[in-house]
Protein backbone atom coordinates (compact mmCIF):
# COMPACT_ATOMS: atom_id res chain seq x y z
CA UNK A 1 0.00 0.00 0.00
CA UNK A 2 1.39 3.29 -1.42
CA UNK A 3 1.56 6.59 1.31
CA UNK A 4 -1.06 8.76 0.84
CA UNK A 5 1.51 11.66 1.26
CA UNK A 6 4.06 10.00 -1.12
CA UNK A 7 3.93 12.66 -3.97
CA UNK A 8 4.33 15.77 -1.33
CA UNK A 9 7.60 13.66 -0.15
CA UNK A 10 8.64 13.62 -4.54
CA UNK A 11 7.81 16.64 -4.65
CA UNK A 12 9.75 18.21 -1.37
CA UNK A 13 12.66 16.17 -2.22
CA UNK A 14 12.67 17.93 -6.03
CA UNK A 15 12.41 21.08 -4.67
CA UNK A 16 15.31 20.57 -2.20
CA UNK A 17 17.69 19.10 -5.36
CA UNK A 18 16.71 21.80 -7.35
CA UNK A 19 17.38 24.25 -4.67
CA UNK A 20 20.69 22.92 -3.53
CA UNK A 21 21.13 23.56 -7.92
CA UNK A 22 20.46 26.78 -7.29
CA UNK A 23 22.83 27.80 -4.85
CA UNK A 24 25.48 26.08 -6.42
CA UNK A 25 24.86 28.25 -9.44
CA UNK A 26 25.00 31.04 -7.16
CA UNK A 27 28.22 29.98 -5.76
CA UNK A 28 29.70 29.49 -9.64
CA UNK A 29 28.62 32.96 -10.05
CA UNK A 30 30.24 34.86 -6.92
CA UNK A 31 33.45 33.18 -8.22
CA UNK A 32 33.68 33.57 -12.07
CA UNK A 33 36.30 35.82 -11.17
CA UNK A 34 38.21 33.93 -8.58
CA UNK A 35 41.58 32.67 -9.42
CA UNK A 36 42.08 29.13 -9.48
CA UNK A 37 38.14 28.04 -9.13
CA UNK A 38 36.86 26.02 -10.97
CA UNK A 39 32.66 25.44 -11.73
CA UNK A 40 30.76 22.89 -9.50
CA UNK A 41 27.61 21.18 -10.62
CA UNK A 42 25.18 18.99 -8.37
CA UNK A 43 25.10 15.63 -9.27
CA UNK A 44 21.59 14.88 -9.59
CA UNK A 45 20.29 11.25 -9.32
CA UNK A 46 16.75 9.31 -9.08
CA UNK A 47 15.72 8.10 -5.52
CA UNK A 48 15.12 4.16 -4.85
CA UNK A 49 11.54 3.36 -6.66
CA UNK A 50 8.46 2.18 -4.97
CA UNK A 51 8.49 -0.59 -3.72
CA UNK A 52 11.73 -2.04 -2.58
CA UNK A 53 13.27 -5.26 -2.97
CA UNK A 54 12.44 -7.80 -0.30
CA UNK A 55 10.64 -10.76 0.41
CA UNK A 56 7.72 -8.81 1.94
CA UNK A 57 7.98 -6.37 -0.97
CA UNK A 58 4.21 -5.62 -2.08
CA UNK A 59 3.63 -7.03 -6.40
CA UNK A 60 2.94 -3.42 -8.49
CA UNK A 61 3.44 -3.74 -12.17
CA UNK A 62 6.96 -2.05 -12.01
CA UNK A 63 8.70 0.75 -9.42
CA UNK A 64 6.90 3.94 -8.63
CA UNK A 65 9.36 6.60 -9.32
CA UNK A 66 9.68 8.58 -5.48
CA UNK A 67 11.76 11.47 -6.91
CA UNK A 68 15.26 13.46 -6.97
CA UNK A 69 18.44 13.63 -4.76
CA UNK A 70 21.92 15.26 -5.08
CA UNK A 71 23.85 12.45 -4.51
CA UNK A 72 27.17 15.07 -4.68
CA UNK A 73 28.34 18.12 -5.55
CA UNK A 74 31.53 17.90 -8.11
CA UNK A 75 34.02 20.36 -9.27
CA UNK A 76 34.47 20.03 -13.08
CA UNK A 77 38.24 19.37 -13.51
CA UNK A 78 40.72 17.57 -16.41
CA UNK A 79 43.22 16.24 -14.76
CA UNK A 80 44.85 15.64 -18.20
CA UNK A 81 44.94 18.94 -18.79
CA UNK A 82 46.48 19.91 -15.84
CA UNK A 83 49.26 17.89 -16.08
CA UNK A 84 49.27 19.53 -19.52
CA UNK A 85 49.26 23.10 -18.32
CA UNK A 86 51.82 22.33 -15.64
CA UNK A 87 54.10 21.15 -18.11
CA UNK A 88 53.85 23.97 -20.53
CA UNK A 89 53.99 26.55 -17.00
CA UNK A 90 57.54 24.72 -16.08
CA UNK A 91 59.15 25.24 -19.44
CA UNK A 92 57.98 28.96 -19.16
CA UNK A 93 59.65 29.62 -15.97
CA UNK A 94 62.68 28.30 -17.07
CA UNK A 95 62.69 30.34 -19.87
CA UNK A 96 61.30 33.58 -18.56
CA UNK A 97 63.70 33.29 -15.72
CA UNK A 98 66.78 33.22 -18.28
CA UNK A 99 65.48 35.59 -20.55
CA UNK A 100 65.57 37.68 -17.42
CA UNK A 101 69.23 37.32 -16.45
CA UNK A 102 70.69 37.49 -20.50
CA UNK A 103 68.59 41.06 -20.61
CA UNK A 104 70.40 42.06 -17.25
CA UNK A 105 74.01 40.82 -18.62
CA UNK A 106 73.26 42.56 -21.70
CA UNK A 107 72.10 46.19 -20.64
CA UNK A 108 75.61 45.89 -18.41
CA UNK A 109 77.60 45.40 -21.52
CA UNK A 110 75.90 47.86 -22.92
CA UNK A 111 76.95 46.82 -27.14
CA UNK A 112 77.04 48.80 -29.63
CA UNK A 113 77.61 52.25 -26.94
CA UNK A 114 78.99 54.78 -27.39
CA UNK A 115 79.91 54.03 -23.87
CA UNK A 116 80.93 50.02 -23.96
CA UNK A 117 84.04 48.68 -23.32
CA UNK A 118 84.49 47.93 -27.50
CA UNK A 119 84.17 51.52 -27.83
CA UNK A 120 87.14 52.03 -24.83
CA UNK A 121 89.13 50.37 -26.87
CA UNK A 122 88.39 51.95 -30.17
CA UNK A 123 89.27 54.89 -28.48
CA UNK A 124 92.39 53.23 -26.86
CA UNK A 125 93.64 52.10 -30.39
CA UNK A 126 92.95 55.67 -32.34
CA UNK A 127 94.66 57.75 -29.34
CA UNK A 128 97.65 55.05 -29.91
CA UNK A 129 97.64 55.82 -33.46
CA UNK A 130 97.79 59.47 -32.39
CA UNK A 131 100.38 58.98 -30.50
CA UNK A 132 102.54 57.23 -33.11
CA UNK A 133 102.52 59.92 -35.31
CA UNK A 134 103.33 62.77 -32.55
CA UNK A 135 105.13 60.38 -29.88
CA UNK A 136 106.84 63.82 -28.31
CA UNK A 137 103.15 65.46 -27.62
CA UNK A 138 102.75 65.38 -24.30
CA UNK A 139 98.58 65.89 -24.78
CA UNK A 140 98.92 62.92 -27.03
CA UNK A 141 100.44 60.84 -24.68
CA UNK A 142 97.49 62.16 -21.95
CA UNK A 143 94.88 61.12 -24.20
CA UNK A 144 96.49 57.84 -24.49
CA UNK A 145 96.76 57.28 -20.90
CA UNK A 146 93.62 58.41 -19.70
CA UNK A 147 92.10 55.83 -22.25
CA UNK A 148 94.06 53.80 -21.24
CA UNK A 149 92.59 53.96 -18.03
CA UNK A 150 88.61 54.07 -19.86
CA UNK A 151 89.65 50.51 -20.79
CA UNK A 152 90.44 49.67 -17.19
CA UNK A 153 87.75 50.91 -15.77
CA UNK A 154 85.30 49.86 -18.56
CA UNK A 155 86.74 45.94 -17.49
CA UNK A 156 86.35 46.73 -13.69
CA UNK A 157 82.89 48.02 -14.24
CA UNK A 158 81.23 45.11 -16.29
CA UNK A 159 83.13 42.60 -14.30
CA UNK A 160 81.51 44.91 -10.70
CA UNK A 161 78.09 44.89 -12.27
CA UNK A 162 77.92 41.18 -13.73
CA UNK A 163 79.01 40.00 -10.44
CA UNK A 164 76.34 42.23 -8.44
CA UNK A 165 73.80 40.69 -10.56
CA UNK A 166 75.47 37.12 -10.05
CA UNK A 167 75.02 38.01 -6.01
CA UNK A 168 71.33 38.74 -6.63
CA UNK A 169 70.96 35.83 -8.63
CA UNK A 170 71.95 33.56 -5.73
CA UNK A 171 69.79 35.50 -3.40
CA UNK A 172 66.78 34.79 -5.50
CA UNK A 173 67.59 31.14 -5.57
CA UNK A 174 67.59 31.37 -1.85
CA UNK A 175 63.95 33.86 -2.43
CA UNK A 176 62.78 30.69 -4.66
CA UNK A 177 63.24 27.85 -1.99
CA UNK A 178 61.65 29.48 0.62
CA UNK A 179 58.73 30.30 -1.48
CA UNK A 180 58.66 26.50 -2.47
CA UNK A 181 59.11 25.33 1.19
CA UNK A 182 56.08 27.39 1.66
CA UNK A 183 54.25 25.53 -0.87
CA UNK A 184 55.10 22.06 0.55
CA UNK A 185 53.51 23.03 3.83
CA UNK A 186 50.28 24.39 2.44
CA UNK A 187 49.83 21.54 0.06
CA UNK A 188 50.72 19.10 3.02
CA UNK A 189 48.44 21.34 4.99
CA UNK A 190 45.34 21.13 2.64
CA UNK A 191 46.19 17.47 2.73
CA UNK A 192 45.50 16.92 6.39
CA UNK A 193 41.85 18.82 5.98
CA UNK A 194 40.61 17.15 2.89
CA UNK A 195 41.86 13.73 4.75
CA UNK A 196 39.94 14.97 7.36
CA UNK A 197 36.65 15.78 5.15
CA UNK A 198 36.01 13.23 2.41
CA UNK A 199 35.88 10.38 5.03
CA UNK A 200 32.08 11.81 6.32
CA UNK A 201 31.25 11.56 2.95
CA UNK A 202 31.90 15.09 1.69
CA UNK A 203 33.54 16.88 -1.12
CA UNK A 204 35.75 19.80 -0.19
CA UNK A 205 35.56 21.41 -3.53
CA UNK A 206 37.09 24.14 -2.73
CA UNK A 207 40.01 22.95 -1.03
CA UNK A 208 40.90 20.82 -3.62
CA UNK A 209 40.97 23.99 -6.21
CA UNK A 210 43.33 25.93 -3.64
CA UNK A 211 45.55 22.62 -3.43
CA UNK A 212 45.79 22.83 -7.56
CA UNK A 213 46.61 26.49 -7.51
CA UNK A 214 49.61 25.56 -5.47
CA UNK A 215 50.49 22.65 -7.67
CA UNK A 216 50.48 25.20 -10.46
CA UNK A 217 52.54 27.53 -8.50
CA UNK A 218 55.18 25.04 -7.94
CA UNK A 219 55.29 23.65 -11.42
CA UNK A 220 56.82 27.09 -12.84
CA UNK A 221 59.83 26.26 -10.17
CA UNK A 222 60.16 22.45 -10.55
CA UNK A 223 59.37 19.86 -12.68
CA UNK A 224 57.06 17.83 -10.85
CA UNK A 225 54.56 14.45 -11.19
CA UNK A 226 51.68 14.18 -8.93
CA UNK A 227 49.74 11.24 -7.45
CA UNK A 228 46.84 11.01 -5.35
CA UNK A 229 46.09 8.42 -2.27
CA UNK A 230 42.01 7.62 -1.24
CA UNK A 231 41.26 8.67 2.09
CA UNK A 232 39.10 5.83 2.70
CA UNK A 233 36.18 5.71 5.21
CA UNK A 234 32.93 6.56 3.57
CA UNK A 235 34.81 9.10 1.22
CA UNK A 236 32.68 9.03 -2.02
CA UNK A 237 34.16 7.64 -5.32
CA UNK A 238 34.72 10.48 -7.40
CA UNK A 239 36.55 12.07 -4.03
CA UNK A 240 40.38 12.92 -4.62
CA UNK A 241 42.14 12.22 -1.65
CA UNK A 242 45.34 13.42 -0.98
CA UNK A 243 47.95 14.30 -3.56
CA UNK A 244 51.44 13.23 -3.32
CA UNK A 245 54.30 15.39 -4.93
CA UNK A 246 57.36 13.93 -6.58
CA UNK A 247 60.43 15.96 -8.21
CA UNK A 248 61.36 14.63 -11.43
CA UNK A 249 65.20 13.71 -11.97
CA UNK A 250 67.98 12.94 -14.27
CA UNK A 251 69.15 10.68 -11.97
CA UNK A 252 68.62 7.18 -12.77
CA UNK A 253 69.20 5.66 -9.78
CA UNK A 254 66.35 8.15 -8.43
CA UNK A 255 64.35 9.90 -10.85
CA UNK A 256 61.50 10.51 -8.72
CA UNK A 257 61.68 13.09 -4.94
CA UNK A 258 59.15 12.54 -3.33
CA UNK A 259 58.57 16.00 -1.29
CA UNK A 260 54.76 15.54 -0.02
CA UNK A 261 52.93 12.87 1.09
CA UNK A 262 49.86 12.74 3.44
CA UNK A 263 50.13 15.79 5.84
CA UNK A 264 54.26 15.50 5.48
CA UNK A 265 56.29 17.02 3.62
CA UNK A 266 60.14 18.30 2.85
CA UNK A 267 62.37 21.68 3.30
CA UNK A 268 64.52 22.19 0.16
CA UNK A 269 68.09 24.10 0.90
CA UNK A 270 69.86 25.50 -1.81
CA UNK A 271 73.74 24.51 -1.45
CA UNK A 272 76.98 26.01 -2.73
CA UNK A 273 80.54 24.72 -2.70
CA UNK A 274 81.16 26.94 0.05
CA UNK A 275 78.15 25.92 1.68
CA UNK A 276 74.68 28.34 2.37
CA UNK A 277 74.81 31.61 4.74
CA UNK A 278 71.94 31.92 7.46
CA UNK A 279 69.56 33.48 4.97
CA UNK A 280 69.42 30.14 3.24
CA UNK A 281 71.75 32.00 0.59
CA UNK A 282 74.19 29.62 -1.76
CA UNK A 283 77.72 31.00 -1.38
CA UNK A 284 79.75 30.33 -4.46
CA UNK A 285 78.75 28.09 -7.30
CA UNK A 286 75.98 25.53 -7.17
CA UNK A 287 76.27 22.13 -6.45
CA UNK A 288 72.80 20.17 -5.46
CA UNK A 289 69.99 20.76 -3.04
CA UNK A 290 69.62 19.10 -0.13
CA UNK A 291 65.65 17.76 1.64
CA UNK A 292 65.01 17.78 5.37
CA UNK A 293 61.90 16.49 6.89
CA UNK A 294 59.06 14.38 5.64
CA UNK A 295 59.36 12.04 2.94
CA UNK A 296 63.10 13.01 1.78
CA UNK A 297 64.41 13.47 4.64
CA UNK A 298 68.41 13.08 4.05
CA UNK A 299 68.31 13.05 0.54
CA UNK A 300 70.14 15.26 -1.98
CA UNK A 301 69.38 16.35 -5.89
CA UNK A 302 72.83 17.52 -7.45
CA UNK A 303 72.55 20.15 -9.96
CA UNK A 304 73.81 17.72 -12.52
CA UNK A 305 71.20 15.52 -12.47
CA UNK A 306 68.18 18.21 -12.38
CA UNK A 307 65.64 18.51 -15.22
CA UNK A 308 65.98 21.21 -17.86
CA UNK A 309 62.93 23.05 -16.59
CA UNK A 310 61.22 25.19 -14.17
CA UNK A 311 62.94 28.65 -12.80
CA UNK A 312 64.86 27.09 -9.86
CA UNK A 313 67.14 25.31 -12.61
CA UNK A 314 67.39 28.48 -14.90
CA UNK A 315 68.74 30.54 -11.71
CA UNK A 316 71.05 27.88 -10.99
CA UNK A 317 72.24 27.36 -14.76
CA UNK A 318 72.64 31.59 -14.84
CA UNK A 319 73.78 31.74 -11.29
CA UNK A 320 76.87 29.24 -11.87
CA UNK A 321 77.13 25.55 -10.48
CA UNK A 322 80.34 23.71 -9.79
CA UNK A 323 80.10 20.35 -12.36
CA UNK A 324 82.51 18.42 -9.91
CA UNK A 325 84.82 17.93 -12.39
CA UNK A 326 88.43 19.45 -12.45
CA UNK A 327 89.97 20.80 -15.75
CA UNK A 328 93.60 19.95 -17.00
CA UNK A 329 94.77 22.34 -14.77
CA UNK A 330 93.11 21.12 -12.02
CA UNK A 331 90.89 23.33 -11.46
CA UNK A 332 87.31 23.16 -10.89
CA UNK A 333 84.98 23.38 -14.16
CA UNK A 334 82.07 26.29 -13.36
CA UNK A 335 79.60 26.41 -15.50
CA UNK A 336 76.79 28.89 -15.62
CA UNK A 337 76.07 32.28 -17.98
CA UNK A 338 77.14 34.48 -15.59
CA UNK A 339 80.28 32.69 -14.60
CA UNK A 340 81.15 31.88 -18.30
CA UNK A 341 81.01 35.72 -18.86
CA UNK A 342 82.96 37.07 -16.43
CA UNK A 343 85.45 34.35 -16.73
CA UNK A 344 85.16 35.33 -20.63
CA UNK A 345 86.44 38.76 -19.62
CA UNK A 346 89.02 37.87 -17.31
CA UNK A 347 91.01 35.91 -19.75
CA UNK A 348 90.36 38.61 -22.35
CA UNK A 349 91.89 41.54 -19.98
CA UNK A 350 94.50 39.45 -18.92
CA UNK A 351 95.55 38.34 -22.34
CA UNK A 352 95.69 42.32 -23.61
CA UNK A 353 97.39 43.45 -20.71
CA UNK A 354 100.23 40.58 -21.25
CA UNK A 355 100.69 41.12 -24.40
CA UNK A 356 100.35 45.18 -24.38
CA UNK A 357 102.49 44.64 -21.69
CA UNK A 358 104.89 42.90 -23.47
CA UNK A 359 105.28 45.67 -26.31
CA UNK A 360 105.61 48.28 -24.37
CA UNK A 361 108.33 46.84 -22.23
CA UNK A 362 109.86 45.68 -25.15
CA UNK A 363 110.16 50.24 -26.68
CA UNK A 364 111.75 53.48 -25.19
CA UNK A 365 110.19 55.99 -23.38
CA UNK A 366 110.49 59.43 -23.99
CA UNK A 367 113.08 59.33 -21.70
CA UNK A 368 115.27 57.22 -22.97
CA UNK A 369 114.37 54.06 -20.57
CA UNK A 370 112.90 51.00 -20.93
CA UNK A 371 109.57 50.77 -20.99
CA UNK A 372 107.33 49.43 -18.37
CA UNK A 373 104.44 47.34 -17.70
CA UNK A 374 101.49 49.50 -19.13
CA UNK A 375 98.93 47.67 -16.97
CA UNK A 376 99.17 46.36 -14.03
CA UNK A 377 97.00 44.28 -10.88
CA UNK A 378 95.57 46.55 -8.07
CA UNK A 379 95.17 44.11 -5.90
CA UNK A 380 98.56 41.63 -6.37
CA UNK A 381 97.10 39.31 -7.80
CA UNK A 382 97.42 37.75 -11.33
CA UNK A 383 95.81 40.29 -13.77
CA UNK A 384 91.91 39.99 -14.53
CA UNK A 385 88.76 41.92 -15.55
CA UNK A 386 87.97 42.82 -11.40
CA UNK A 387 91.60 44.22 -10.73
CA UNK A 388 93.28 45.51 -14.10
CA UNK A 389 94.61 49.11 -13.66
CA UNK A 390 97.07 51.30 -15.22
CA UNK A 391 100.40 51.44 -14.25
CA UNK A 392 100.35 54.61 -11.82
CA UNK A 393 104.24 55.23 -12.55
CA UNK A 394 102.60 56.11 -16.28
CA UNK A 395 99.66 57.92 -14.97
CA UNK A 396 101.85 60.61 -13.05
CA UNK A 397 104.36 60.56 -16.26
CA UNK A 398 102.60 60.13 -19.66
CA UNK A 399 106.36 60.12 -21.23
CA UNK A 400 107.08 56.64 -19.50
CA UNK A 401 104.79 55.17 -22.54
CA UNK A 402 107.40 53.04 -24.55
CA UNK A 403 106.13 55.06 -27.69
CA UNK A 404 109.80 54.38 -29.53
CA UNK A 405 111.11 50.99 -30.95
CA UNK A 406 114.07 49.81 -29.20
CA UNK A 407 115.84 48.57 -32.27
CA UNK A 408 116.65 52.20 -33.62
CA UNK A 409 118.19 53.45 -31.10
CA UNK A 410 121.38 55.08 -31.58
CA UNK A 411 123.32 55.23 -28.23
CA UNK A 412 124.73 57.67 -29.79
CA UNK A 413 121.89 59.41 -30.73
CA UNK A 414 118.99 58.14 -29.22
CA UNK A 415 115.71 58.47 -31.25
CA UNK A 416 113.24 58.35 -28.41
CA UNK A 417 110.64 59.77 -30.37
CA UNK A 418 110.22 57.61 -33.36
CA UNK A 419 106.74 56.30 -32.33
CA UNK A 420 107.47 53.30 -33.54
CA UNK A 421 106.64 51.01 -30.94
CA UNK A 422 103.22 53.00 -30.27
CA UNK A 423 102.41 51.65 -33.95
CA UNK A 424 103.03 47.80 -32.36
CA UNK A 425 100.85 48.74 -29.23
CA UNK A 426 97.98 49.81 -31.63
CA UNK A 427 98.16 46.32 -33.44
CA UNK A 428 97.71 44.40 -30.24
CA UNK A 429 94.30 45.02 -30.62
CA UNK A 430 93.76 43.36 -33.92
CA UNK A 431 96.54 40.97 -33.58
CA UNK A 432 95.40 37.28 -33.48
CA UNK A 433 96.60 36.03 -29.90
CA UNK A 434 96.92 32.46 -28.96
CA UNK A 435 95.60 33.02 -25.42
CA UNK A 436 91.78 34.07 -27.70
CA UNK A 437 92.09 30.74 -29.43
CA UNK A 438 93.80 32.70 -32.59
CA UNK A 439 91.35 35.64 -32.64
CA UNK A 440 91.93 39.45 -31.97
CA UNK A 441 91.41 41.41 -28.91
CA UNK A 442 88.40 43.19 -30.57
CA UNK A 443 87.18 39.81 -32.68
CA UNK A 444 87.13 38.18 -29.46
CA UNK A 445 84.87 40.45 -27.38
CA UNK A 446 82.87 40.74 -30.90
CA UNK A 447 82.42 36.85 -30.81
CA UNK A 448 81.25 36.93 -26.95
CA UNK A 449 78.91 39.59 -28.14
CA UNK A 450 77.39 37.94 -30.70
CA UNK A 451 77.04 34.54 -28.75
CA UNK A 452 75.25 36.40 -25.89
CA UNK A 453 73.09 37.69 -28.76
CA UNK A 454 72.18 34.48 -30.33
CA UNK A 455 71.42 32.89 -26.64
CA UNK A 456 69.12 36.20 -25.85
CA UNK A 457 67.27 35.67 -29.06
CA UNK A 458 67.17 32.05 -28.57
CA UNK A 459 65.56 32.47 -25.04
CA UNK A 460 63.09 35.07 -26.22
CA UNK A 461 61.76 32.81 -28.79
CA UNK A 462 62.03 29.98 -26.58
CA UNK A 463 59.92 32.35 -24.02
CA UNK A 464 57.23 33.15 -26.46
CA UNK A 465 56.88 29.56 -27.83
CA UNK A 466 56.23 28.51 -23.94
CA UNK A 467 53.52 31.52 -23.56
CA UNK A 468 51.60 30.41 -26.92
CA UNK A 469 51.50 26.45 -25.67
CA UNK A 470 50.34 27.97 -21.83
CA UNK A 471 47.90 29.80 -23.22
CA UNK A 472 46.54 27.35 -25.59
CA UNK A 473 46.61 24.77 -22.69
CA UNK A 474 45.13 27.34 -20.67
CA UNK A 475 41.87 28.66 -23.10
CA UNK A 476 41.46 24.75 -22.97
CA UNK A 477 41.13 24.31 -19.35
CA UNK A 478 38.71 27.43 -18.90
CA UNK A 479 36.48 26.04 -21.84
CA UNK A 480 35.93 22.97 -18.75
CA UNK A 481 36.34 24.53 -15.63
CA UNK A 482 35.65 28.12 -15.73
CA UNK A 483 32.55 29.87 -14.93
CA UNK A 484 30.44 31.31 -17.91
CA UNK A 485 28.19 33.21 -16.56
CA UNK A 486 25.99 32.54 -20.08
CA UNK A 487 25.94 29.21 -18.89
CA UNK A 488 24.95 29.77 -15.56
CA UNK A 489 22.17 32.21 -16.01
CA UNK A 490 20.91 29.34 -18.23
CA UNK A 491 20.99 26.83 -15.44
CA UNK A 492 19.74 29.29 -13.06
CA UNK A 493 16.36 29.60 -14.87
CA UNK A 494 16.19 25.97 -15.56
CA UNK A 495 16.31 25.31 -12.11
CA UNK A 496 14.18 27.86 -11.27
CA UNK A 497 11.50 26.71 -13.58
CA UNK A 498 12.33 23.38 -11.91
CA UNK A 499 11.24 24.32 -8.19
CA UNK A 500 8.73 25.86 -9.51
CA UNK A 501 6.94 22.83 -11.10
CA UNK A 502 8.08 20.71 -7.95
CA UNK A 503 6.50 23.63 -5.78
CA UNK A 504 3.22 23.25 -7.84
CA UNK A 505 2.86 20.18 -7.43
CA UNK A 506 2.68 20.45 -3.86
CA UNK A 507 -0.35 22.18 -4.32
CA UNK A 508 -2.12 19.92 -6.38
CA UNK A 509 -1.18 17.06 -4.71
CA UNK A 510 -2.70 19.64 -1.45
CA UNK A 511 -5.40 20.01 -3.63
CA UNK A 512 -6.03 16.74 -3.90
CA UNK A 513 -5.51 15.61 -0.70
CA UNK A 514 -8.21 18.03 0.60
CA UNK A 515 -10.54 16.73 -1.97
CA UNK A 516 -10.09 13.44 -0.25
CA UNK A 517 -10.18 13.99 3.11
CA UNK A 518 -12.71 17.24 3.03
CA UNK A 519 -15.05 16.66 0.23
CA UNK A 520 -15.34 12.69 0.33
CA UNK A 521 -18.86 11.20 2.64
CA UNK A 522 -20.77 14.60 2.50
CA UNK A 523 -22.78 13.46 -0.45
CA UNK A 524 -26.27 15.25 -0.30
CA UNK A 525 -25.17 17.80 1.43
Amino acid sequence: MRSTFMGLETSKRGMFTQQSALYTTGHNISNANTLGYSRQRVNMQATAGFPGVGLNTPTMPGFLGTGVEAGSIQRIRDSFVDQQFRGESNKLGYWESRTKAISQMEDVLAEPSAYGLQQSLSNFWQSLQTLATNPENGGARAVAVENGVAVADSFNYIHKSLSEIQTNLGKEIGVSTKNINSIFKQIGELNKQIGEVEPNGYMPNDLYDARDTLLDELAGYLPIEVSYEQSGGNALAIAEGTVTVKIKTNDPANPFITVVQKNSYSELSAVGNAGTDADGNPQGPMTNFTFTGGPADGQEMSVNDMHTAGSLKSLTDSYGYDTGQLDSDGKKIIKGLYPEMLAKLDKMARVFAEEFNAVNVAGTDLNGEQGLAFFVSKDGQAINASNIGVNSDIEKDPNKIAASSSEKLDPAKPEVGNGENAKLLGDVLFNKLPGLEGSSVQSYYSGVIGELGVQGEQSIRMAQNAITLLGAVSNQRDSISSVSLDEEMTNMIKFQQAYNASARMVTVIDETLDKIINGMGVVGR
